[in-house]
């Protein structure tokens, strides 16, 4: 059996064990770093990052070494005892390494953990802080060209330092996102979230190595319209009046509007679209332009978004972007509340 490395496995919501990656099979293709669509934070959020436990040497390590994401992503990691932070670290040592992807983080207690460490160096935190900020393994590509020597994998994995069962191992390995699930390019055997794997795994003598920093093309794709690119001169944030349409432009490759809007009597209300493209929406709420709300793609007419939700008081913000990161276009916004609200 071949030498098998720890590997950190994924974190999803209950409702996302129900929808697997799909399985695909194309031969040359080629992808790096890729990031499941949807779960990108808004762009120039400040994450607030609490540990649960841990020593002082251990949260020294993860405070010099996770901001490096933020010297190429437009986000910042803010360490505090805030009870209503965004992620939660734990040091678990039979717990494996782990974290929740992008904004699947908003959907776990406040006293629960959302990543943790079970061992720690430089590349187990550079790569569990990349799935926080919404990457997914880099060898789960649909296009990266890796044939699995599938009964191979399962034996080695099946046993130690993992010991997964086959399902855990088809999650974490096996598995593929299909092409329309994902954001990415070219396949990038230097990316920090790639697994190190020997050739006795693969078909087509292919083995990748252990990766301890971020990759050119990591740096690349995290500062990139897909996901967190720098805004020289950020667009404000507008206001949304209740039951007034307001016009919105999706001017440049990759950008998202941000408007927001006050709710001064709980009630239900309904945010949509109008417009002819393709635009995806995110609600987040009360008070906070990182705690996720809700969010839509297609439920309105033709391609425009639509979320209804019963809110209560505080300030709001609705984040829209097309669903092609390449385009741009037109768009109305409308806020109602239903009567009483």
């Amino acid at each position: 059996m071949a030498k098998i490395n720890k590997m950190c496995f994924d974190k999803i919501l209950p409702q996302e064990l129900v929808r697997p990656q799909r399985m695909m099979r194309m031969a040359n293709g080629r992808l790096r770093a890729i990031a499941p669509k949807g779960k990108e934070w808004v762009n120039g959020s400040t994450l607030r990052i609490r540990f649960l436990n841990g020593n002082a040497d251990q949260i020294k390590m993860v405070k010099d070494i996770a901001p490096e994401w933020t010297r190429h992503a437009n986000l910042k990691f803010e360490f505090s005892d805030d009870p209503q932070a965004e992620i939660r670290v734990t040091f678990n040592e039979n717990d494996g390494a782990w974290s929740y992807v992008g904004t699947d983080n908003l959907g776990i207690p406040t006293h629960a953990a959302t990543l943790n460490l079970g061992w720690q160096d430089q590349g187990v935190i550079l790569h569990e802080f990349g799935h926080m900020i919404g990457l997914s393994h880099e060898h789960q590509s649909p296009l990266g060209g890796i044939e699995w020597n599938e009964d191979v994998v399962i034996k080695d994995l099946s046993g130690p330092p993992n010991f997964w069962n086959e399902t855990q191992i088809r999650h974490n390995v096996l598995n593929k996102y299909s092409v329309d699930q994902i954001n990415g390019t070219e396949f990038d055997e230097e990316s920090i979230m790639l697994y190190a794997f020997p050739n006795e795994w693969t078909i087509g003598d292919l083995e990748t190595h252990e990766n301890e920093k971020l990759s050119a093309l990591d740096k690349q794709f995290i500062k990139s319209a897909s996901m967190y690119p720098p805004i020289d001169v950020p667009k404000p944030v507008v206001e949304l009046p209740v039951a007034e349409s307001v016009r919105g432009e999706i001017s440049q490759a990759g950008e998202e509007d941000l408007y927001q809007f006050v709710v001064r009597k709980p009630g239900v209300h309904t945010i949509q679209t109008m417009g002819s493209i393709d635009v995806v929406m995110k609600l987040f709420g009360p008070d906070s332009e990182t705690r996720l709300v809700a969010e839509d793609d297609d439920d309105g007419s033709g391609r425009n978004s639509l979320i209804t939700a019963d809110l209560e008081r505080g300030t709001y913000f609705a984040q829209v972007r097309h669903y092609n990161e390449s385009r741009t276009g037109n768009y109305h916004i409308l806020c109602t509340a239903e009567p009483g609200a």
